[in-house]
């Protein structure tokens, strides 16, 4: 495909964008229809709609869920039972207008599959990106000039992401001359791929230099592919890649290693928002930060339609074809109503369509799908900047309950204290007790890590605690954490260490002090479970006595869902 055909291809998709938003309330009653019909004769439906597939029964008996009303029936499917449970049909798992010139190069976009387990009864449990991978729709995607990536498709399917990274890199090193964009799905796995970098750069050109690849790469898929790029020995571009990397500072090495980029694309909106200053500081600040798309494992739902905005400034506008939209309405800073409960059933009349959500309001998202979600609640808070059409557009805020998030973990501060409750019993023998905690994400290099800051008092000063305790303190506080977070942390060691730092006696009250004096009331504070603030965080780190880490290969393995 030319340059020509890619212009009209990106015209096309436009066009479809402002139709579908130009008649998105009659759009999305239709897509509620379909997923209606489609679904009708599942289980689920029929407990509360008895067969009926009228739009008004549904929105007035289906409850509004969360995640734990939901999982009995996915729990179900995955140990045999039949899909129709909740779906009809089987589970089995725009920039060219912005930028001119993207079709002149290739794509270094770094992405990676995830490890991958079975349900009992034998189907995928995978995330949804390492499904696309391993599909069709990947493997034997038609080759135009936009999607020329300089990876090999056999590197990006490597189930170790060491040597996923190593070749990735080193591909896209040899083709650094035409790499017309830098990116990766997430902000944080951009930095990992630049740390990785830094420890590897002089064993990434002895490969170029030489023309053979490290014995390291025992994959035999990758050892192939990249001997295909590796065709002959390149002196003189080891010596330009030598020369930009072992300069003392790496401020501005993206531009320098890839000099024809002209932006870098990944999520760097919500959690990942902590990551622009080093984005900005490894590209001198140069390259815009894109972030195209919103989407999730459930759903996709909507696109940027001003890609090279300013990261802040980002808004999705939400395309009304994807699946049925609805919203819960929250407080002014994106809380929930006094009067509707974290868990509990919300009344039906609560929620607002798609096109009847108003300007700068906060809002939680509630989907239906047709793989067969109904009224769910994702627990994304978005903030409405606007219409296109009829079509609203979102902020992306933050997850509902969300406090810590390194990669695609997501702690919430339920999840943070049965963690911290569990691991502090440890204590109890010694005669000590946690006084208080609060903790925060510490990303100052990669990968980034949770750091707690814990208070101990000591109820009989005869007795004292050692770094054994504490360090297991840390194993403890992990082992407690979800699935997601652990596999993170073992299997794609996107996440670091869990660290503790114990501060001395007052330490909390000083923080406590340093918060009111900002303005908050006393007889309401609360110690916040996490930081935010970069002057309360300085003021923590100014009373630690000690730190102390979990072991970098912990003991325990992430199980299946558990």
């Amino acid at each position: 495909m030319d340059g020509k055909k890619l212009e009209y291809k990106g015209e096309d998709a436009l066009k479809e964008i402002e139709k579908l938003t130009a008649s998105a309330g009659e759009v999305q009653h239709g897509i509620l229809k379909e997923i209606l019909k489609q679904n009708a004769e599942s289980e689920y439906l029929i407990k509360y709609m008895k067969g009926s597939k009228d739009i008004s029964w549904f929105k007035t008996c289906v409850p509004v869920i969360t995640y734990k009303n939901i999982y009995p029936y996915i729990q179900r499917i995955a140990n045999g039972e039949d899909s129709s449970l909740i779906t009809g049909q089987p589970i089995t798992e725009i920039l060219c207008r912005f930028i001119p010139g993207l079709d002149d190069g290739k794509a270094m976009y770094l992405y990676f599959v995830k490890a991958e387990l079975s349900t009992p009864c034998g189907l995928p449990f995978r995330t949804v990106l390492t499904s696309y991978y391993k599909s069709k729709h990947f493997k034997c995607r038609t080759r135009d000039p936009f999607n020329d990536l300089t990876s090999p498709d056999q590197a990006i399917l490597c189930n170790d992401s060491n040597q996923s990274m190593y070749c990735q890199l080193l591909a896209g090193l040899v083709h650094r001359h035409r790499v017309t964009r830098l990116g990766a799905v997430f902000a944080s796995a951009f930095l990992r791929a630049i740390s990785f970098l830094e420890c590897k750069w002089a064993q990434l050109c002895n490969d170029i230099r030489t023309g053979h690849l490290d014995l390291s790469i025992i994959d035999p898929a990758c050892r192939s592919s990249m001997m295909a790029i590796l065709s002959s020995p390149n002196p003189h571009l080891a010596d330009e890649i030598e020369d930009i990397c072992s300069r003392p500072s790496w401020k501005g090495i993206l531009c320098l290693l890839w000099p024809s980029a002209k932006y870098i694309e990944a999520v760097v909106t919500g959690s990942m928002a902590q990551y622009i200053p080093a984005l900005k500081y490894y590209s001198a600040g140069k390259l815009p930060l894109v972030c195209t798309m919103y989407a999730s494992s459930e759903c996709y739902f909507g696109v940027n339609l001003k890609p090279i905005c300013d990261p802040a400034e980002v808004s999705f506008t939400l395309l009304p074809n994807m699946c049925y939209f609805e919203f819960l309405p929250l407080g002014e800073n994106g809380t929930l109503a006094m009067d509707i409960d974290e868990e509990e059933a919300v009344p039906s009349d609560r929620l607002v369509d798609l096109v009847n959500v108003k300007v700068g309001c906060y809002y939680e998202l509630v989907v239906t799908t047709f793989s067969g979600l109904y009224r769910y609640r994702m627990g994304d808070v978005l903030q409405v900047t606007g219409f296109h059409n009829q079509a609203p557009q979102f902020r992306f805020i933050c997850r509902r309950n969300v406090v810590l998030s390194v990669d695609n973990d997501k702690t919430s501060e339920e999840d943070l204290h049965r963690s911290v409750t569990t691991a502090k019993k440890l204590l109890e023998p010694y005669n000590a007790l946690l006084v208080e905690y609060t903790s925060y994400v510490d990303t100052s290099y990669v990968p980034g890590h949770y750091v707690l800051f814990w208070e101990i008092q000591m109820v009989d000063s005869a007795t004292s605690i050692d770094a054994k305790l504490l360090e297991e303190c840390c194993v403890i506080v992990e082992e407690e954490l979800d699935y997601v977070y652990r596999q993170c942390r073992t299997l794609e060691k996107t996440v670091g260490p869990l660290e503790i730092r114990v501060v001395e006696p007052g330490a909390f009250e000083a923080l406590m002090d340093f918060f009111i004096n900002q303005g908050g009331s006393i007889n309401q504070y609360k110690t916040p479970r996490c930081i935010k603030s970069s002057s309360a965080l300085k003021l923590l780190n100014s009373h630690v006595l000690a730190s102390f880490s979990s072991p970098k290969d912990p003991r325990w393995i992430p199980l299946n869902g558990k």
